[in-house]
């Protein structure tokens, strides 16, 4: 079941690893890094914008995903990223 997100969150920005270019990171992004485009805020500074990678423009907050809290989405994507890296 999609969830909002939560506004300051960032895990999906942290998490998981993103294999194709984003602007500034032609290589993609490494599981555990930090986007560049993720603000001190844990905004994406993209979003809404066209060159918002189409991986981002994909994912949808659950609760699976999500959990109840940042902390809680931070450890779920972080698993799901080894499980899916296997």
């Amino acid at each position: 079941m999609m969830i909002p997100c939560r506004k300051g969150c960032g895990a999906c920005c942290i998490s998981p690893s993103i294999a194709s270019p984003l602007p500034g990171m032609l290589n993609g992004k490494p599981a555990g890094m930090r986007c560049i485009h993720l603000t001190e805020q844990n905004l994406c500074s993209l979003y809404g914008k066209p060159e918002r990678p189409s991986f981002c423009l994909s994912y949808q907050a659950t609760e699976e995903f999500c959990g109840s809290s940042r902390n809680m989405a931070l450890k779920q994507l972080s698993d799901l990223e080894v499980m899916t890296a296997q």
